[in-house]
């Protein structure tokens, strides 16, 4: 990658609030900041409910945001209007996380990945479209014959790789990938992502990669965004912040990665970090860091106001009162 890196999405202390009851505010993504860069994977993790996919939802639009700003290629997502809001919609495509509920029971696969070639009027003629619809079940691994069947007959696995083909069709630039692999069996998740990596390069895609397992992430992520309870707790380089974690959350989901060896296994036991008590409730979070009921270098600072992101060098960006010490610390 050159050392210029074209900012293709930029969040800029985007926040998504939802009113669940009277003076009740679920704060589900809470001034959040960052860019992802044209060509790049950058991986979103997090607990359930962190507000990972209200993220990336709101990100590209389909949710109405609170607050904050999204610039995709510096115009203001949440103002496009015409022309410009047509040419998004086709530049930006998202992969659900259900490949069961995303795609309709009713619709033949080629309906499901010609939809968006209707919509945009990318196909000349009924010939074209179909020849478009069979190049891009090939390119997920499916093949032609599967193009008049129904969704029905297909295993959760094909039927991501039909959510990734229609979303393929428009040649888009920028893809959010929504938990895509966590419905699925094990053995099919490495497949799935191999065929994400190799799509990226063959297509020069971005993507946003929303998930929960982490040595998935690692594995296809270029930088990972830590969310926790709506916030963005920690953003580095992936080989970065495996190497060199400096939120203690972050920390303790690294800790908990297992490793497929008993003996390697069972030496960490000791060193790992176990979180005490559960995830606070987002609706009307009091103030002060929002991991500080759960950690164990709480400070007065940590009760009484929220830390913002700093710049530790390389990269690597922490929000956290005592990140300093703690980086002083994990370089002794």
């Amino acid at each position: 990658m050159s050392t210029e890196k074209e900012v293709l999405l930029s969040v800029q202390h985007l926040k998504k609030y939802f009113n669940v009851g009277k003076r009740a505010i679920l704060k589900a993504v809470d001034d959040v900041s960052f860019d992802i860069y044209k060509g790049e994977t950058l991986g979103m993790v997090g607990e359930s409910g962190c507000g990972k996919t209200t993220c990336g939802r709101t990100s590209i639009g389909l949710y109405s945001k609170t607050d904050g700003q999204v610039l995709y290629k510096g115009k203001d997502v949440h103002a496009l209007s015409g022309k410009d809001r047509q040419t998004f919609k086709k530049e930006v495509q998202m992969v659900f996380q259900d490949p069961y509920g995303s795609l309709d029971p009713r619709m033949t696969v080629a309906e499901i990945v010609a939809e968006g070639l209707d919509i945009h009027h990318l196909a000349k003629n009924k010939q074209e479209r179909q020849e478009r619809v069979y190049q891009c079940l090939e390119m997920v691994g499916l093949n032609r014959e599967h193009a008049n069947r129904f969704v029905h007959e297909f295993s959760g696995g094909q039927r991501q790789r039909i959510g990734i083909a229609r979303a393929l069709a428009v040649n888009p630039e920028f893809i959010v990938l929504d938990e895509p692999i966590s419905a699925l069996d094990v053995s099919i998740q490495a497949q799935v992502v191999n065929l994400l990596i190799d799509l990226q390069k063959k297509m020069g895609l971005t993507y946003l990669f929303v998930a929960h397992d982490l040595s998935m992430v690692k594995h296809i992520s270029d930088r990972i965004a830590v969310l926790y309870l709506g916030t963005l707790v920690e953003l580095a380089s992936s080989n970065e912040l495996f190497a060199n974690p400096l939120h203690p959350y972050t920390q303790a989901l690294l800790s908990a990665i297992p490793i497929p060896d008993p003996q390697v296994e069972k030496e960490r036991e000791a060193k790992k970090i176990k979180l005490e008590g559960d995830v606070p409730s987002p609706i009307n979070p009091a103030p002060g860091c929002r991991f500080k009921g759960r950690c164990k270098y709480c400070t007065s600072a940590c009760e009484e106001t929220l830390p913002e992101l700093k710049d530790m060098g390389n990269g690597h960006f922490v929000a956290c009162h005592r990140a300093q010490e703690l980086q002083e610390k994990g370089n002794e």
